[in-house]
């Protein structure tokens, strides 16, 4: 096992990853720029080491200076968490050439899957429907327009590197396309060093839906089940939860079954998201799915999975990137009941979802039975405007998707953050909506909630009372039949044991923290 893992992230993830870290006895070195001296994560670590200037080319992008950590920390394996670096098959080359281990996949599979129009390509050869377009990235804008044409409007010009939602834009028509790519590539190039864009089918309002994998150097792949992640704005996860509500047994294995295809494809090794766009028939419990993209490092909403399967994925990461076996098959992941996860964000959701910048003068978090707060702030710290603003992830379990949705809402309630603004309120408002309540909702639920001034619509007092209501009674009468608890936490029977190896491990603790920043 490794003695010290640099974590070459920030943020909530980068505090995610140091606290699996002391769980496993590993020493956590963070790293941080101008921006982040007081950051959370540089706190939290056992040591910490400047990269640099706030811009990230300077500093998080900066395999240079990241490499000088490594080096410097003595640190014998790196964790890339999301985003930044984290799918740059370059940088774990070089991880490896400063000799420490990539916890991630090999850099071919980064490579082969990675890139969006490289999974595509490898999909395509394994007959797996993929979403119409291009495969390959495109030159320019004429070459975007000359691809459009042949798809057919409306387009989706896309980043081949990264994910969360950067770098991506629709295109209705010619007139808009070249300012459109311009700005794309822009954005893709600042956010994954790579400007590479190609172009997609735009299906409008499907739903989306992605398959948590895991897979050892042994040969051994399983999925994780499903998330659906259709709550989107600007095409950024907003609001995750597993299972999906209107994917029944036969499209669960189905696509758990592509995707761990798709895995060993590549010989894939340590935690992987394969996602996809899915399109209900008109009963609403059957439909279509096109393989979108896969993304070969942890995912933002991964603690949704982790609440249902009691893994812990970093853990999971660690051990596989260390040598170890999985230690279990497919038949032995048993889904436990629903999760939700809310992102928090510093932003204001009636003007556009415009980030805010600023302190945090206070930060007042949810807590209880089965609510969990990933998070990388504290009252007092600033919120810079370099960097995504998500601030921390709520995330709550439940016997039942009612129940789940019903403690988030309860936990929602509970947040008090000032000095700068949030999307807590909006957050409250979708999960009061009847579409999300009732599990069809689509990507365009957001979109459909502004009113005709932009901002977003509250239901009527008496509506939403009767729904909370509904969903708190009907999850404490589930609760009493599902679960019981004893001094030691979760006895065998509410695990559902039936002898074997248990695969109820611990997800991350959250002691330790305290809202000053502690």
């Amino acid at each position: 096992m490794f003695k010290k893992i640099l974590i070459a992230n920030r943020g909530e993830i980068a505090v995610r990853v140091i606290r699996t870290c002391r769980d496993l006895g590993i020493r956590s070195v963070a790293v941080y720029s101008d921006a982040d001296r007081e950051a959370l994560h540089v706190r939290f670590a056992d040591e910490a080491y400047f990269i640099g200037a706030s811009a990230p080319r300077e500093s998080y992008l900066n395999v240079g200076r990241l490499v000088e950590a490594i080096r410097a920390s003595g640190a014998d394996a790196v964790h890339p968490g999301y985003g930044f670096l984290s799918e740059n098959a370059d940088f774990a080359r070089a991880v490896a050439a400063a000799g420490a281990k990539f916890i991630g996949p090999s850099p071919e599979a980064i490579h082969a899957m990675g890139s969006k129009t490289g999974a595509r390509q490898l999909m395509m050869a394994a007959g797996v429907p993929v979403v119409p377009g291009g495969r390959e990235a495109v030159a320019d804008a004429d070459a975007a327009r000359a691809e459009a044409a042949r798809v057919g409007y409306p387009v989706l010009l896309k980043a081949r590197s990264g994910g969360g939602g950067r770098g991506m834009r629709v295109v209705a028509g010619d007139a808009e396309l070249a300012a459109a790519f311009a700005s794309a590539t822009r954005e893709a190039a600042s956010a994954f060093g790579d400007g590479g864009i190609y172009v997609e089918k735009y299906f409008g309002t499907p739903k989306h839906v992605e398959v948590q994998v895991l897979a050892d150097s042994f040969g051994e792949t399983v999925h994780l089940f499903e998330r659906d992640c259709s709550a989107q704005r600007r095409h950024q996860k907003v609001i995750e939860e597993s299972p999906c509500a209107v994917v029944d047994d036969e499209a669960r294995r189905a696509i758990g079954d592509i995707a761990v295809r798709a895995a060993r494809a590549v010989k894939y090794e340590g935690a992987g998201t394969v996602e996809f766009l899915y399109a209900p028939d008109e009963s609403g419990r059957g439909g279509e799915f096109y393989f979108l993209e896969m993304n070969t490092r942890i995912q933002v909403e991964h603690p949704v999975t982790e609440l249902i399967t009691g893994l812990d994925l970093v853990a999971e990461q660690i051990r596989v990137a260390a040598g170890e076996r999985l230690g279990y098959g497919q038949g032995d992941i048993v889904r436990r009941g629903a999760a939700v996860e809310c992102r928090i964000y510093a932003e204001d959701p009636d003007k556009g979802f415009l980030p805010s910048p600023g302190k945090i003068t206070r930060w007042r978090a949810p807590s209880g039975p089965n609510v969990r707060e990933d998070v990388g702030v504290y009252a007092g710290a600033t919120v810079s405007s370099f960097y995504d603003p998500m601030l921390a992830k709520c995330v709550t379990w439940g016997p039942t998707r009612e129940a789940a949705i019903a403690r988030m809402r309860r936990a929602l309630k509970e947040y008090t953050i000032l000095g700068v603004k949030t999307n807590v309120g909006f957050l409250r408002r979708v999960l009061a909506n009847p579409v999300f309540l009732s599990g069809a909702y689509d990507t365009g639920l957001l979109a459909a909630m502004k009113n005709e001034n932009g901002a977003f619509e509250d239901l009527s007092r008496i509506a939403l009372g009767v729904a909370v209501a509904s969903a708190h009674i009907k999850a404490e009468e589930d609760a009493a039949k599902v679960f019981h608890r004893d001094g030691a936490g979760v006895s065998s029977a509410a695990n559902g044991e039936s002898g074997g190896r248990s695969r109820w491990r611990s997800v991350g603790r959250v002691d330790g923290l305290r809202a000053d920043g502690g």
